[in-house]
């Protein structure tokens, strides 16, 4: 009778610890690696990449756990994220699309001078335009989130009020179209992604960069150069921001864990991630105020004299497009339409 008990013990503990192993393995069946270019501490990565990395973890009651690596601690360089993402050494990547020229060119409509709005109008009609124009393009991934940061402005080592007193200065752009535009504007364009901008600066390699305000506190920026010249109406410039998912990785999840990455993916967060990066731009700005330096805001009158010197960019881009079988004319004229439908 004993020996019946004994083993009838030992059947209940091992299925007792049967049972709490697969409990266990139930409580986390998927681990995604979570790779991008800046630091955890700055806006993108802690006010919007870390919310979607958090909600989906909660969603999924633990069965997916998110692992961020920042500061392209997985290996490779900024431009080499969408390949990390394709091949599956990343499961999800943050990138800025303009760092791979060329390569998804119907987005570029985004990034031509004096597009722009405010992010969360762009963000939104990016979203729209990706799902009627450029799945094709960016088919090798599964794309979660499209939008684009705040105003792109120029922050330099001398003023710079005119198109003119960019004559011969070397000023970091962040995509095709971005140096397209210093070089019709008399300026030497230096390509670089953006953690790069303060060694260049610091070591006087470039004489400025165009970015938006709230990337300048992690890098610096106010305190390597005193200059910031600011646009009326549609913003100079910005960039186009992709949050993309190995494609593989996504279709092996069971479908109830495709859901959550699906109920965190598309127009609302692509909305929140613009809106997001935008706001994060006035504390930047005002603490830039405070530390005295020379900000300078161009007036309507003073913006157009830079819009029209813009225009062959956006006409280069349409003979372009044109040789891809692209009606270039088209998108710009969407991209017009949609953003000032969703302006507030």
């Amino acid at each position: 009778m004993t020996d019946r008990r004994t083993l009838l013990g030992l059947i209940a503990g091992a299925a007792l610890a049967t049972g709490l192993g697969t409990t266990a393995a139930q409580a986390q069946e998927v681990t995604l690696k979570l790779h991008h270019f800046l630091p955890a501490q700055a806006p993108v990565p802690s006010q919007i990449l870390d919310v979607w990395a958090d909600k989906v973890e909660a969603e999924s009651d633990g069965r997916i756990k998110v692992d961020r690596y920042p500061s392209m601690q997985l290996g490779g360089k900024p431009p080499e994220l969408i390949d990390q993402a394709i091949d599956g050494v990343a499961d999800v990547v943050w990138t800025i699309v303009g760092y791979t020229p060329g390569r998804f060119p119907s987005s570029e409509v985004f990034e031509l001078p004096f597009i722009m709005t405010n992010a969360q109008a762009t963000s939104h009609a990016f979203w729209d335009m990706y799902e009627q124009h450029m799945q094709d393009e960016f088919g090798a991934v599964k794309v979660l989130g499209t939008w684009v940061h705040g105003e792109g402005l120029l922050h330099t080592n001398k003023p710079v009020e005119t198109p003119g007193d960019l004559e011969g200065m070397k000023i970091r752009g962040g995509s095709r179209q971005v140096n397209a535009l210093l070089t019709q504007l008399g300026a030497t364009p230096v390509g670089m992604p953006v953690p790069a901008v303060s060694e260049a600066l610091s070591k006087n390699v470039i004489d400025g960069a165009t970015i938006p305000w709230e990337v300048t506190a992690a890098l610096k920026v106010p305190e390597l150069v005193e200059n910031h010249t600011e646009f009326t109406g549609r913003a100079l410039y910005t960039l186009t921001n992709l949050l993309a998912m190995n494609r593989q990785k996504y279709d092996s999840l069971p479908d109830d864990l495709k859901k959550v990455i699906d109920d965190n993916s598309g127009l609302e967060f692509s909305i929140f991630a613009g809106r997001t990066q935008q706001e994060a731009d006035a504390p930047v700005r005002a603490a830039t105020v405070e530390r005295g330096n020379n900000i300078i805001t161009l007036d309507e009158a003073e913006t157009e004299k830079w819009r029209e010197l813009s225009q062959p960019i956006h006409d280069a881009w349409v003979a372009d497009m044109q040789g891809k079988g692209i009606d270039g004319q088209a998108l710009i004229d969407e991209a017009r339409e949609r953003i000032d439908s969703y302006t507030e």
